[in-house]
């Protein structure tokens, strides 16, 4: 993501060197609306990146708390089987297993549907922020991908790849909006 960041920050830091040269010979003024959009866009940007990494964070901290869960499933269940092997090998040599052992056994298992409930909605919780993610990836993509088309408007002095550029703007816009909102 860095590379992207300092990408987008370089294209704009140029396009306003360029416009701001155009701007001197008092020339094409439309110039200075793309230097402006650029310079709002590439703060947009930078908000839905900062969401972005916020999400993949979130998501990765709730995978992390399932394996855990999972890892504390498969204790439970180890346990289960060890003491449920005791009782079978106590009764095959004719002696009577502990009866704490067997209600332990018992509450081993119910413990383990308990920790499986927890490290499935770890799960789920893991995933919907994968989606988010995902949302406002695609929004910081879009925002890129608008300074560089401002910038290049500048530099060939076309302002239909201007409106280009805006057109990927409101679009990232819309995946911004998606993610907060929803």
């Amino acid at each position: 993501m860095d590379e992207i960041e300092n990408f987008s920050e370089n294209i704009h830091e140029q396009s306003n060197e360029h416009a701001h040269h155009i701007l001197q010979e008092g020339k094409e003024k439309w110039v200075l609306f793309v230097a402006l959009s650029t310079a709002v866009i590439a703060v947009l940007a930078a908000i839905t990146g900062l969401l972005a990494g916020q999400h993949a964070d979130e998501a990765m901290l709730a995978q992390i708390r399932s394996s855990d869960q999972w890892a504390f499933y498969q204790a439970k269940g180890i346990k289960s089987e060890v003491l449920t092997s005791t009782n079978k090998l106590l009764i095959s040599f004719g002696k009577q297993p502990a009866p704490e052992d067997l209600a332990k056994a018992k509450e081993y298992k119910k413990d383990q549907a308990d920790i499986m409930e927890k490290a499935k909605d770890f799960q789920k919780e893991s995933d919907a922020h994968v989606a988010e993610h995902s949302v406002f990836a695609r929004g910081v993509t879009l925002f890129q991908i608008s300074i560089a088309i401002g910038a290049i408007s500048i530099i060939v002095k076309r302002k239909l790849l201007w409106v280009v550029s805006m057109g990927f703007a409101f679009i990232g816009i819309f995946f911004l909006l998606q993610g907060v909102l929803f």
